[in-house]
């Protein structure tokens, strides 16, 4: 027992005699040269040693009580907040703004819990103390498997392809759908420290379904998903459009390359390879820079050698899609590259665009992240949508069901011919019942800015043209 509670308790006994007695053994106690005088004393300092602790046991018991009753209150007061006061959860830290309205589109419940502690010069340095839990929740869709749920998407679907729903008894969940869901929570799980990295739930949530059918009678393939659109705007041609915006040219973000690309039919250059010609000319420049650290350095070099000469290298051999001018979709790159999966697209194969009861034909041009769906070309965009743009997408709801037929490419690679493209469609189309009553599809023009025709021959001196010859020049003429 400490000296303090004794002395405190000491102070608290009746004054009479032995209590002023026992006073002067706590003081000379506390002074370390307390002996007992005699047995009298000692006994009397024995019988107050023992009150004392029935006293420190009860006041033990009550502080017990009174800390119990606080942690009560402060619980109570944390379910029901004083009105005058601004509930708990509407309260939001200056330097960030409300943490509820996230960009990542996250709905964030909070609470304050409040429970009583120690001294504050304690607990400030108590990481336990000051502590926030944070937890996402996150719920996997399910795949739509039948027409009344793929219609929920595109409204009449089974009416302009009857033949979707004959194969859907049979259709099989593609394990895509499940791999992307599988992407998605794995970058959630990668980025959850970083609450404005996240995916947007918008994003999360991409993909209705994705199902691989069969033809019962013909036994052609088709991969189904139902998604949303964003805009590519990737790709560029010399043969086609010799001549791109500097804004462009110039670009560090702008993507010359599509996954569809083919030999180069005429020596027009690539309007894209002046504007990587001069960013490695800026590269070299920087390098040359006193200022220039060790790791910038090294990181231009290999920025020179094995992205920027390879890229130039490559459009001087090959075209590509161009986004603005051509209708083509875009597949994650796992599937692209995929080995083994029958239903899995490919580059080039055909495909088939549904949206508000118009059908457009397309190809697959190429590869996008493996987190996310539900990408097609500018072109494709501003046809469903003319406000369409780089920066907005056509479709922000889930109402475009996407139909590749796999294994359908062509054998040799060549530009655009829309015409055919269309043909195709619809040859593989029949493959699977055909189209509906009423239905066609899409018919695409071409946007490409055409060259200006050569300007017309100087006209003939009159006398040439009637075939009789000019008189010679008289002298002094």
């Amino acid at each position: 027992m400490s000296i303090f509670v004794l002395a405190v308790a000491a102070a608290a006994l009746p004054f009479t005699e032995q209590g002023k007695a026992l006073l002067g053994a706590v003081k000379r106690r506390i002074s370390g040269d307390f002996e007992p005088r005699n047995a009298d004393e000692a006994d009397l300092y024995r019988q107050a040693e023992a009150r004392l602790r029935e006293q420190y046991e009860a006041d033990l018991e009550a502080l017990k009580k009174q800390a119990k009753d606080a942690q009560a209150a402060a619980e109570k007061a944390s379910r029901e907040p004083d009105p005058a006061l601004p509930p708990v959860n509407e309260h939001t830290a200056q330097s960030g703004g409300d943490v509820r309205k996230l960009r990542s589109e996250i709905t964030l419940k909070t609470e304050v819990e409040v429970r009583p502690g120690t001294l504050a010069s304690i607990e400030r340095k108590n990481d336990d103390a000051y502590v926030a839990t944070y937890k996402l929740s996150v719920r996997v869709p399910e795949p739509s498997k039948t027409l009344v749920d793929l219609e929920k998407v595109s409204p009449g679907l089974g009416r302009m392809l009857p033949g979707v729903a004959a194969m859907l008894p049979k259709a099989e969940v593609s394990r895509w759908f499940y791999k992307l869901y599988e992407n998605k929570t794995t970058r959630l799980r990668r980025d959850a420290t970083q609450l404005n990295a996240l995916l947007t739930r918008h994003n999360f949530y991409d993909c209705e379904t994705i199902l691989n059918l069969k033809d019962p009678n013909t036994g052609r393939r088709l991969f189904l998903m139902q998604a949303e659109m964003d805009v590519v705007a990737d790709g560029s041609d010399g043969d086609r459009l010799a001549k791109m915006p500097d804004e462009i040219v110039n670009s560090t973000h702008y993507q010359p390359f599509t996954s569809y690309g083919w030999k180069k039919q005429t020596r027009t250059p690539n309007p894209m390879v002046a504007g990587w010609e001069a960013r490695i000319g800026n590269a070299r420049r920087e390098l040359a820079e006193p200022g220039t650290t060790a790791d910038r350095k090294a990181w231009l070099r290999d920025r020179i050698e094995n992205y920027l000469k390879p890229g130039i290298a490559d459009m001087k051999y090959r075209s590509f899609l161009i986004a603005e001018y051509d209708p083509f979709i875009v597949i994650p790159v796992n599937l692209l590259t995929s080995r083994g999966d029958p239903y899995a697209p490919k580059v080039g194969d055909y495909a088939v665009v549904a949206h508000e009861g118009v059908l457009y034909p397309a190809i697959v041009g190429d590869g996008g992240p493996t987190f996310k769906v539900g990408e097609a070309s500018l072109r494709m965009a501003k046809q469903i949508n003319p406000r369409s743009s780089p920066y907005s997408r056509p479709v922000s709801d889930l109402t475009v069901t996407y139909l590749v037929f796999p294994g359908s490419s062509d054998k040799e690679r060549r530009p655009p011919d829309y015409d055919r493209w269309r043909t195709r469609c619809g040859e593989l189309i029949g493959e699977i019942g055909g189209l509906g009553q009423g239905t066609q599809l899409f018919q695409w023009e071409d946007t490409l800015p055409k060259p200006a025709p050569p300007a017309p021959p100087a006209p003939l001196p009159e006398a040439e043209v009637s075939g009789t010859p000019s008189p010679p020049p008289t002298s002094g003429q």
